[in-house]
């Protein structure tokens, strides 16, 4: 199926949608061979909260970004290639429900679907799309994974020390070995670990004694470390920190955002699907046009970002079949260049 979507004029539309979406900010997306096969809201664990994050899952890359405006602009894209990609799940706990780890030998984290029914569709589909191009390919999976960062509000105290009181003044980090929260001094050296970056990266002591102590019974050379005398954090922490402020930019709309209204769109799972996947036109109209689905929604053509009606059969100026479920309004909402 996903190859059938791959030459057709509708996946090149909703990828050009996608990046009109991220604007000047984000990565060019359309190369030959790509397919979307699904897009939608995942709840993002951050290291301070839980985030709702716009995720667009391709053949062979899972990409996200922060909502700006729902289905119009994104911005912060991150790109993950598949092949490094592996699944664990994760058992509900409490209010946390219907999650699972996404994990690469650069960064893991920690995302939650609305219904138990969305996680399986998202696990399935991904699962899925990294088997095809490992195969494809003919590469192994990876064997060595980023550690999960434990989020902020789980730790009060130092979990290495288990002294220090974390205030505004003695601030949080975290170990790129471990994931655990850890206090200045108890971090205070750095370690280079090739999988995450070509710098060397904040350890706590305890992974930093093991780091050593296991090269040095390899044979090899101690590294050079790099000592941090004063809190670096600001540099450290850059890509969260940055994040954090470009969701207070929003003027706290997502504060009130509910994951469960709109469900995730996958491509090709129907014959709805299959049949707008092959259609020569989509929206091609020149003038915004009513689509026949219960809800009326415009499709402005005009522009290069296009509206996909999901569900049944779909009618678009009488005879263009619309297979999707993206609202990505007009080139004014999305062709601008994303903060």
């Amino acid at each position: 199926m996903v190859d059938r979507l791959v030459n057709s004029e509708a996946n090149a539309r909703r990828i050009a949608t996608v990046e009109n979406c991220f604007g000047a900010s984000g990565q060019p997306l359309a190369i030959q061979g790509r397919a979307l096969v699904g897009e939608g809201v995942l709840t993002k664990m951050c290291r301070k909260k839980a985030k709702p994050r716009q995720f667009f899952l391709f053949n062979d890359i899972l990409v996200y970004g922060n909502i700006v405006m729902d289905k119009k602009k994104y911005n912060k894209q991150h790109i993950i290639p598949l092949e490094e990609v592996k699944l664990e799940n994760l058992q509900d706990d409490g209010i946390l429900k219907n999650g699972w780890l996404i994990r690469t030998p650069t960064k893991s984290f920690a995302v939650y679907a609305a219904t138990a029914t969305e996680k399986t569709e998202w696990m399935s589909h991904i699962n899925k799309c990294v088997d095809n191009l490992l195969k494809k390919t003919g590469k192994k999976p990876s064997l060595e994974h980023a550690a999960v960062w434990i989020p902020d509000a789980e730790a009060s105290i130092c979990m290495h020390c288990r002294k220090t009181q974390f205030t505004v003044l003695n601030r949080r980090h975290h170990c790129r070995k471990c994931g655990a929260v850890v206090c200045n001094p108890c971090s205070s050296k750095k370690y280079l670990l090739p999988a995450q970056s070509s710098k060397p990266l904040r350890v706590c002591l305890s992974c930093y004694d093991t780091l050593t102590k296991a090269r040095a019974n390899m044979g090899y050379n101690i590294p050079v470390d790099k000592v941090i005398n004063q809190d670096s954090s600001g540099e450290d922490d850059s890509e969260d920190e940055m994040e954090d402020r470009a969701d207070g930019q929003i003027n706290n709309i997502m504060e009130n955002l509910s994951l469960g209204e709109e469900k995730p769109t996958f491509y090709g799972d129907t014959a709805e699907d299959s049949k707008a996947a092959t259609h020569s036109e989509v929206c091609g109209t020149s003038e915004p046009t009513s689509h026949g689905v219960s809800e009326s929604v415009s499709c402005n053509t005009s522009s290069s970002a296009t509206d996909y009606g999901g569900g049944g059969s779909t009618d678009c100026g009488g005879s263009t079949d619309c297979g999707g479920s993206t609202d990505c309004g007009g080139s004014a909402d999305c062709g601008g260049s994303a903060d």
